[in-house]
């Protein structure tokens, strides 16, 4: 493995020098077979049962898409109508079911992670799994975890749960939980570094192996242990190879080290060969169709069949894939949950074409099911408990009956032309609750806090007025001015990169507020003592003028909380819910705060962007570089205090072995016809246009080819050190100290704290602090309740390149619990038994 020559080239580019190679991974082979294990022993012996039932034809059709538009959802495989399998359905997205009616839109991946509830990000999880379900979706594309949230500029941060590696993890486990608990196989996605939306389908993210392993492939590797059925591998390449071609991501971390037992997806056309994507991993291209001028207008479907009938990919690599493909749908117990699909992505009329690309099939495809439920509670809980409390002066909030109140700014209202008006939520018009992009879904409602703001009002006999617009500062004075308090809006938004927005292509070209946010806010300031700030954003924005101005009382972050955005927020304003909300990422003062910076502008055909900051991202830098932040990682007040004390770390009797041995040999299942006669459509057989087949050409047979070795070994392989199933060894988990403290709630109204778990691994070019741990505890004035975490090997250890396994080091350990990042208020040191 070059990792060494990897790590060397990025200390160049980090020192001012140029890296005369290209960064690259040693590639892997072969592809690791699914061998089932702890939660996937049945689901295997299921599909194994079926898989070798399968022609060739029909293997092949498992694994390709029917092409972009093709059939009733985003993504659909080929089916199998022998033995009467409907294609598979597989739909976006991360904050409700895309592209349909009568669904809810709930928080936003990031707006979840600051509540750092891991009961709320269980039950969002489940009210999504039940909504897909519903609507017959056999697998759901997500939840994200890629992009980490490496620069807070980029344009999907919003889909995920922010740049800690341990609370995204923490957050994309009980998300899948969640999820797969309702019949349905989550894909988390995007597998892998896919940080940016500029260049995403050429840039190369380049990086050292132990960055890897710490930082981005974390969250990953805790989604595989929660049994995630799928990954999604993204647009991007690592260190030079196509993250849907690249064995190294895909044999060698995700299903040799982490043990993934299930099926890995392309993202929508990032695949880019036939040999190379099959033999490094993936199992199932989407949407099917590219190679667009070669003759099956797809990589995989004839192709891979003509591949199957030359020998260039061996059998047990396709039985693989559908045997992995199969395990994921049994191991949700889609063989018994499945219900038809009963909308289509591409026309909401009750009426409309089935097959759309073809404008074929006129039928009923949409029945407008409902599957909606009671989920709007839930959203409006969470869309609460997800809003941050940045200031409080002199106690301004809760508010209770003021005399009049001042609602000012576009982003406290309704968008006037409805809050679906723009394709994928791609404009800035209203309130905002959402990003934009393939991430979305359609509004049933969308609660403007304007309107939640003045229903309160009008309950309380509050004198209320509002502005609508950012941009008549007069106006926005003159309400201001009058009024007991000044509630005054403002966002800044992202998405993806297929649209750009008022000049941002996805990713946002600086961490300002927009439509002139920072004016409006200063004109209400200046007239008003007890303004009011509400931002709802995709992630940090340079906020320290508002944060210091005198006449500024309060301040939260509202996030992106969906569809009961207003409801939400006036239960916080008004003390129904004490905000328990922390940050999930870094405020910075500046721009360069970050240490890193968007890829803009490149000329090259493939851009290089290296990681040369490591592990130093988001408050990992802050730290090391002493740089003050806005708002730290992890901060956020309560309308009541709390006091920690008695932290106490008791050893645990634990060892870690590093794993050995053997993996089986891959199987066969089943016989393959491999005449290629028989690969030819039956006759009279009439293809759907644009729809992707298996079937290949002519039935010339195919020349010989030169067989690879390595991508062809069928045989045992060993076991890595860190490798196991579905997350890698099990010693990472054992318990070695569980840590305990006292949490009291010293104010005089019940309140939630979130007290923090952070280690110190004591080396000097280490970071600072990281966090392992979290929890929430709900208290009653004047009530202490004791809080555990446990400490596995796994957050004690860090990632030893030439070892290739998880390792302590002799450096002492230090255990932190308080309230923020930077509010560490106990400490002790480890004693690590030898």
């Amino acid at each position: 493995m070059q990792v060494t020559a990897v790590a060397v080239a990025l200390l160049s580019l980090a020192m001012g020098g140029s890296a005369q190679e290209l960064a690259t991974f040693e590639p892997s082979f072969p592809s690791p077979w699914g061998a089932g294990g702890p939660g996937w022993d049945e689901a295997y012996e299921k599909a194994h049962a079926f898989v070798k039932n399968l022609t060739l034809l029909e293997k092949v059709n498992l694994t390709t898409g029917t092409g972009n538009q093709a059939d009733l959802c985003t993504g659909n495989t080929g089916s199998i109508p022998r033995l009467g399998f409907r294609h598979l359905c597989l739909q976006d997205g991360p904050v409700g079911v895309r592209y349909t009616d009568l669904n809810s839109v709930f928080p936003a991946g990031i707006s979840a992670a600051a509540t750092w509830s891991r009961s709320l990000l269980r039950r969002r999880g489940e009210a999504i799994g039940a909504e897909f379900a519903g609507k017959g979706v056999d697998i759901h594309l997500g939840p994200v975890v890629g992009p980490l949230g490496r620069d807070p500029a980029g344009g999907r941060n919003f889909e995920a749960f922010g740049p800690d590696p341990y609370l995204s993890g923490v957050a994309v486990a009980e998300t899948v939980i969640g999820t797969q608990s309702a019949g349905v196989v989550a894909s988390v996605k995007h597998y892998i570094l896919n940080e940016q939306e500029h260049y995403r389908g050429t840039v190369s993210s380049n990086l050292d192996d132990r960055t890897m392993h710490e930082v981005y492939l974390w969250p990953f590797a805790d989604a595989v242990r929660a049994g995630v059925g799928s990954v999604m591998c993204s647009y991007n390449k690592i260190n030079n190879t196509y993250s849907c071609e690249n064995s190294y991501v895909l044999n060698k971390l995700l299903k040799n080290e982490l043990g993934f037992q299930g099926f890995v997806v392309s993202d929508w056309g990032a695949q880019h060969s036939t040999l190379d994507s099959a033999n490094a991993g993936l199992d199932m291209t989407m949407p099917g169709d590219g190679d667009y001028g070669g003759a099956y207008g797809s990589w995989w479907g004839g192709a891979l069949t003509e591949a199957m009938l030359s020998q260039a990919i061996s059998q047990w690599r396709l039985d693989d894939m559908a045997v992995r493909i199969m395990a994921a749908f049994y191991k949700v117990g889609r063989d018994t949950k499945q219900i038809d699909i009963n909308y289509s992505s591409w026309t909401l009329e009750t009426e409309g074409y089935r097959y759309w690309a073809a404008k074929m099939g006129n039928q009923t495809v949409n029945q407008h099911v409902n599957v909606q439920a009671e989920h709007g509670a839930l959203i409006r809980e969470m869309g609460a408990k997800a809003t941050v409390l940045f200031k409080n002066l002199d106690k301004a909030l809760p508010l209770v009956k003021p005399e009049s109140i001042a609602v000012i700014g576009e982003d406290a209202q309704d968008n006037p032309d409805g809050p679906n008006s723009c394709v994928d939520r791609c404009c800035d018009n209203g309130t905002l609750g959402s990003g934009y992009g393939s991430a979305t879904a359609e509004y049933p409602y969308l609660i403007a806090p304007a309107t939640a703001l003045e229903e309160q009002a009008k309950a309380d006999g509050t004198v209320f007025t509002n502005v609508k617009g950012n941009f008549d500062l007069d106006a926005a004075r003159a309400a201001a001015s009058e009024a007991s308090v000044a509630i005054v809006f403002a966002n800044a938004d992202s998405g993806e990169g297929y649209e750009a927005l008022d000049g941002n292509f996805g990713d946002r070209n600086n961490l300002t507020l927009w439509k002139g946010g920072d004016e409006l806010i200063q004109a209400v300031a200046e007239v008003n003592p007890n303004t009011v700030v509400v931002i709802h954003s995709v992630g940090p924005v340079l906020i320290d003028h508002i944060k210091t101005n005198p006449n500024v009382s309060a301040i939260l972050w509202a996030g992106l909380p969906g569809q009961e955005s207003g409801n939400s927020l006036v239960d916080v304003l008004y003390g129904v819910v004490n905000p328990q909300g922390r940050t999930p990422f870094t405020w910075g003062k500046n721009a360069s705060d970050w240490g890193v910076s968007i890829l803009f502008n490149s000329s090259e055909a493939s851009p290089q962007q290296d990681f040369a900051e490591g592990l130093f991202i988001d408050y990992r830098y802050f730290d090391r570089e002493k740089i003050e932040p806005s708002f730290e990682f992890g901060f956020g007040l309560s309308y009541t205090t709390f006091t920690y004390e008695n932290l106490v770390a008791t050893p645990r009797e634990a060892t870690y072995t590093p794993a050995s041995g053997e993996t089986p040999a891959a199987q066969m299942y089943g016989f393959l016809d491999m005449d290629k006669a028989n690969a030819m459509p039956p006759e009279g057989f009439e293809k759907i246009p644009k729809f992707i087949y298996p079937y290949v050409n002519d039935p010339t047979p195919p020349p010989p080819v030169d067989i690879d070795p390595p991508t062809h070994n069928r045989s045992a392989q060993p076991i890595l050190p860190a490798g196991g199933p579905s997350g890698g060894n099990p010693d990472l988990y054992r318990i070695w100290f569980v840590v305990t403290a006292d949490i009291t709630n010293s104010g005089d109204v019940a309140g939630t704290e979130i007290p923090q778990f952070y280690i110190s691994h004591g080396a000097p070019t280490e970071p600072k602090v990281v966090l392992r741990g979290f929890d929430e505890v709900v208290l009653e004035p004047g009530e202490t309740k004791t809080v555990a975490f446990n400490v596995t090997y796994r957050d004690l250890s860090n990632w030893d390149s030439e070892a290739q396994d998880w390792k302590l080091t002799e450096y002492p350990k230090t255990v932190y619990v308080g309230a923020s990042s930077r509010d560490l208020r106990l400490q002790q040191e480890l004693i690590i038994p030898n």
